[in-house]
């Protein structure tokens, strides 16, 4: 894998953020990174494309409440657009039980959209950051 230099962006605002969305065109390498972080960190990835994972999100709290000190990495999380107003009261649970910052990375188009709804549920509670291409430096 080309070591991407987003890759210490993220984990800065994993530090410092409860949730990080990860937002870009296809094929740039959001769920590669992701998987990366995943390697390094105790986290779970659902795949929210697929009816398996989604069907893992229908008790979006129970499942989250199972994974209390991972990472919950969410691909494609435009598949789910009513997450977003859960999660604002998953996270704000899971920062009063001592777990501040780091909760969730989430995957997804930039479409106007997803940024909305996120924007709206999660204000205070998420950082948003653009993956691009791989440029020359990355090569």
């Amino acid at each position: 894998m080309i070591e991407r230099l987003a890759l210490k962006d993220v984990y800065e605002r994993l530090n410092a953020i409860p949730a990080v969305v990860l937002l870009g065109a296809r094929q740039v390498g959001k769920t590669t990174l992701a998987k990366a972080i995943a390697t390094r960190i105790p986290s779970i990835y659902v795949d929210l494309e697929s009816a398996q994972g989604r069907a893992m999100l229908s008790e979006v709290r129970l499942f989250v409440q199972s994974q209390t000190q991972k990472l919950i990495i969410l691909d494609e999380v435009q598949r789910m657009p009513g997450i977003f107003e859960e999660l604002r009261g998953i996270i704000d649970e899971r920062r009063a039980g001592g777990r501040p910052n780091g909760q969730f990375l989430l995957l997804g188009s930039a479409s106007r959209e997803l940024l909305r709804q996120s924007g709206e549920s999660l204000a205070g509670r998420v950082s948003y950051l653009e993956l691009s291409p791989i440029s020359i430096r990355e090569v």
